[in-house]
């Protein structure tokens, strides 16, 4: 029945999509997202969605009458330039080819869709209804995981949506610290009462689903993200006293044997997880060393053969860092280019600010880009200690302040008074 219900609201859904490119876009970004047909139980869970999605939105760009362009703007053409990077060293990987190019197969179709995603943010309220899709796929676990958490004491692991990028409880706890800021942008940006307090309530209960997960690595990006979030605050004494008092309730509430594993954090030199990813990140960085224009290439830290002739001795596995797992597979160049993405992004955030800050026309670009280095800083603490490079919010997160930063920029030119035209002599 699941099933059924879900393949009858896909299907209008769909139609929309082929009429309204950009239904297609947030059709799109709901599946990668939230995965929502690993909720199902039967055959609707093994249908490819996202790739019809993505086809039929495709499809409806080429049919409807409404502007689409990619704009070559700072992040998407260091995504193009990413993509092209990683085929380069796709074709001289060290892993074997079936591995290598699935993987390679992954990342295009993500970048695929973050960049259709990107033509066809026109609009503020295309922004506004893509961050909206962000805090639903992400807010779904937070609220039931923050739920779940309350109701069993704590005792038990909150879980991503199994086979998808989230069903490890390390990266769901990143993914969301990193939409709680959102939720407070769409909380600052709601004109309803109801509306606001709703979003306040689900981001409680996603900060206890985050330390819900028991990964030691969310307390350390809750940590890092509370105190942005309280610097990127509007009001510095009550959004501290919030921010302070929702941290303390959460770690106070969680468990005596929560409390024993982050311990763990202060003593990790004698911690085996810890342990091992500092040795893998140590083979890492000899891969890159040894390969620095081209690295090992996709999953190149997973093959013992691979890691044995460039750092002896150390366990084959993933390298659990954004940083150092990038490195590891693609060497310094493609690295820079995808470390490039998150610097542009926040590049724009910070001009965006700038321009913003005293328009009260463009408080929605101002409140966005603060609250996005938040969820910025959530990623880079958190994805510090997981595999999470290639993750599809943070790009369209990244390529949403780009857009933002398009319409703030084109609204402040528009405002700016025209400059005198000098008087020809003798027309005084």
């Amino acid at each position: 029945m699941r099933d059924l219900a879900f393949v009858a609201i896909m299907i209008p859904l769909l139609g929309m999509a082929a009429a309204r490119p950009f239904v297609g876009a947030l059709l799109w970004s709901w599946i990668s997202f939230m995965s929502p047909q690993r909720e199902m139980w039967g055959f609707a869970s093994a249908l490819p969605w996202a790739q019809t999605t993505f086809l039929v939105t495709l499809l409806g760009c080429a049919i409807a009458r409404e502007p689409k362009r990619l704009p070559l703007n700072a992040v998407t053409v260091l995504l193009l330039l990413f993509g092209a990077g990683v085929t380069a060293t796709s074709l001289v990987a060290l892993q074997s080819a079936e591995i290598v190019w699935r993987e390679w197969e992954r990342v295009m179709k993500i970048l695929a869709g973050v960049l259709l995603t990107a033509a066809l943010l026109t609009t503020r309220e295309r922004i506004h209804a893509l961050i909206w899709m962000i805090a639903i796929a992400l807010g779904f676990f937070g609220v039931k995981g923050g739920i779940f958490t309350v109701m069993t004491g704590g005792v038990h692991k909150v879980l991503g949506p199994p086979d998808s990028i989230l069903a490890d409880r390390n990266h769901l706890a990143t993914a969301l610290l990193v939409v709680v800021p959102l939720m407070n942008y769409l909380r600052l940006q709601s004109r309803h009462a109801i509306v606001r307090t709703g979003l306040a309530a689900a981001m409680v209960s996603t900060v206890f689903a985050a330390i819900g997960s028991q990964s030691r690595g969310a307390l350390v990006a809750l940590i890092a993200s509370a105190f942005v979030f309280w610097v990127r605050s509007r009001g510095k004494i009550t959004s501290g006293i919030i921010v302070a008092a929702v941290v303390a309730a959460v770690l106070t509430f969680m468990p005596e044997s929560w409390v024993e594993r982050m311990r763990t954090i202060q003593d990790y030199e004698h911690e085996g997880s810890a342990m091992g990813r500092v040795m893998i990140w140590t083979a890492s960085w000899q891969i890159a060393l040894a390969r620095p224009l081209t690295g090992g290439g996709f999953r190149a830290m997973y093959s013992q053969e691979i890691v044995n002739r460039y750092a002896p001795g150390i366990p084959a596995r993933a390298a659990h860092s954004i940083w150092f797992e990038t490195l590891g597979e693609h060497g310094f160049v493609v690295f820079a280019l995808w470390l490039g993405v998150l610097a542009a992004g926040m590049a724009y955030s910070l001009r965006v600010v700038r321009l913003a800050r005293r328009e009260p026309e463009l408080r929605w670009a101002y409140d966005l880009a603060r609250m996005a280095q938040v969820s910025t800083v959530a990623y880079a603490a958190g994805g510090t200690f997981l595999s999470l490079q290639y993750w599809d919010v943070q790009w369209t997160l990244m390529a949403a302040l780009a857009a933002a930063h398009g319409l703030v920029a084109a609204a402040v030119r528009e405002a700016a008074p025209a400059p005198a035209q000098p008087t020809a002599p003798g027309w005084r």
